[in-house]
């Protein structure tokens, strides 16, 4: 066990900071659904913020940190303090001159680079130009979110992992502020709210940044940007980076290209999306994205100690956390659907109606769960060792499986249903126009992002066993076991509660809530209760 008490210690550390960015999201999405409802203006602001959102997936939670964390540990192993303050130096100012013209080529060239994402909208309409002037207001955000991550990488190497954790907050206090205020913020200017939300990313990039830069000054580690082309540290990160791109972002990439599909659907469909794949970031978010993050370091140590068994243990402690924490939050999403919905996010202008398409995309993605997050620990199996080609080769083909997923699962809604077969008759039999008056289509782009999800962590579960780099611990067979039974008895009682209670969207909003936490909080108690009562206890699953 590490002096810090144990992986599960810095996890839980960061899984609690985590959980008051996820808080404050949820209000966050709750404001959104109460002032804007599922409505095109917030199909284009999603668009919008997606975008450079996932240059934050990539960077803080994916490529940029998959390759510098494994580069920093092995300059903190083998190099002095003085080395390590260099390599900072030189990358952030390598990536920050990079950024700095990214960020200058998407403003201008916004109203092209909106037809890559957002294909299936008029480009002469008011959605269209509402959502090309909110890129050029939101892209700045992926400059400042990514030093940001560069920021919060270099702490979690020194195991400060609150700091990071906690500055999502920020983003969402700010974005939170500037829904409330819309309206009095843009009246005085004549222009749509919405827009007030696209300056409320733009800000809380640059509060998330100077947040961080205090606890780097007290490392001295604050970094004074200079350029590093030619830098050893910098070279072997960029090596090691732009596979990783795609690797470790496969996820984010199959969500992008959903969502531009989504552009072709019925209106409504990307906030549906969007608000889906919130709900889902409550487990990935918290528990995913802290185990990964805790673990990537831990294994990068143990590779460049070259102590195997440390290295093994830790990836086996990732895994179980892994399942012992997906396949509750997986059967709970699923079973809990429209529950969560209608007491999370059915007020103002959300309606019922909006609660049911949810429900189908989430259902059908939440089944991925498990996958998720075990790519979480997965991902740096490989990283960790500097080996970034196998990430890449199982990256590819998840991404095809989830285009030829979504473009079978259309065609089958298309042609195989009535829904679909009544749609084609109103729009004279073109496949295009027809799949935009179809509801709940996009139920198949969520499923379609299951199953390639599932692809993504099968395959790299088979590699890493071809590698031979992992060596199973004992007790797996018993601990299946008891993860099966506890999550039979969830079921058992999850099951009860909403056959007796029916009615979730017709409720007043504190008796929805109210059930809510009971079916929440009794599905809980008898997952970990049947889990103490087979003998697992928290000692066990300390990591080392």
């Amino acid at each position: 066990m590490s002096k810090g008490g144990g992986l599960l210690r810095s996890s839980v550390i960061f899984s609690a900071m985590t959980l008051i960015s996820r808080v404050s999201g949820l209000v966050r999405d709750q404001v959104y659904a109460w002032q804007f409802g599922a409505s095109p203006a917030m199909d284009a602001f999603f668009i919008a913020f997606r975008i450079p959102n996932f240059m934050r997936r990539i960077s803080a939670e994916g490529s940029f940190s998959m390759a510098f964390v494994p580069v920093l540990a092995e300059y903190k192993e083998k190099q002095d303090h003085a080395a390590v303050k260099e390599l900072v130096d030189r990358v952030t100012g390598t990536l920050t001159a990079a950024l700095l013209a990214m960020t200058a080529v998407v403003v201008l060239a916004a109203p092209w680079v909106m037809q890559l994402f957002a294909p299936g909208w008029d480009p002469l309409s008011e959605q269209y130009r509402l959502a090309t002037e909110m890129l050029q207001i939101t892209f700045p955000y992926a400059l400042f979110i990514s030093l940001a991550s560069l920021a919060g990488g270099i702490l979690n190497s020194y195991e400060k992992f609150a700091i990071p954790a906690l500055s999502p907050v920020l983003l969402n206090i700010s974005m939170i502020a500037a829904a409330v205020c819309s309206v009095p913020l843009t009246q005085p200017f004549n222009v749509n709210p919405v827009l007030a939300l696209a300056w409320g990313v733009f800000f809380a990039g640059i509060l998330q940044l100077a947040f961080q830069l205090p606890a780097l000054a007290k490392l001295g580690l604050l970094p004074r940007p200079r350029w590093g082309g030619a830098h050893q540290g910098v070279r072997k990160i960029m090596r090691l980076m732009v596979p990783t791109l795609f690797g470790s972002s496969v996820a984010q990439v199959n969500l992008l290209l959903n969502t531009a599909l989504a552009s072709f659907l019925i209106v409504g469909s990307v906030s549906w999306l969007y608000l889906t794949d919130r709900l889902l970031e409550f487990p990935l978010g918290m528990f995913g994205v802290a185990i990964g993050t805790v673990i990537l370091p831990h294994l990068s140590k143990r590779h460049a100690a070259t102590d195997t068994d440390g290295y093994s243990k830790g990836l086996d402690w990732g895994f179980r956390l892994c399942l012992l924490i997906g396949v509750p939050a997986c059967l709970g999403l699923v079973l809990c659907a429209e529950a969560l919905i209608a007491a999370l996010f059915q007020y103002g202008r959300l309606h019922a109606h909006d609660t049911e398409m949810i429900r189908l995309s989430l259902m059908a993605q939440s089944t991925a769960v498990p996958a998720f997050l075990l790519v979480k620990v997965l991902a740096p199996a490989f990283y960790s060792r500097q080996d970034t080609k196998t990430p890449v080769k199982s990256a590819v083909v998840s991404v095809l499986v989830n285009l030829a997923s979504t473009v079978l699962l259309l065609l089958a809604v298309l042609y195989l249903t009535d829904a679909g077969q009544a749609a084609l008759a109103k729009t004279g039999g073109d496949p295009r126009e027809a799949l935009g008056e179809i509801p709940g289509a996009h139920a198949c782009l969520a499923a379609a992002i299951a199953i390639a999800g599932w692809t993504n962590a099968l395959q790299l579960a088979w590699y890493l066993r071809r590698a031979k780099v992992y060596r199973r611990q004992p007790g797996w067979g018993r601990f299946l076991r008891q993860i099966g039974v506890a999550s039979v008895a969830m079921t058992v009682v999850v099951l009860s509660l909403l056959w007796l209670w029916q009615g979730w969207t017709v409720w007043p909003w504190w008796e929805r809530l109210i059930k809510l936490a009971v079916v929440v909080g009794a599905g809980g108690g008898a997952y970990g209760a049947l889990l103490w009562l087979q003998g697992i206890r928290l000692r066990d699953l300390r990591g080392h």
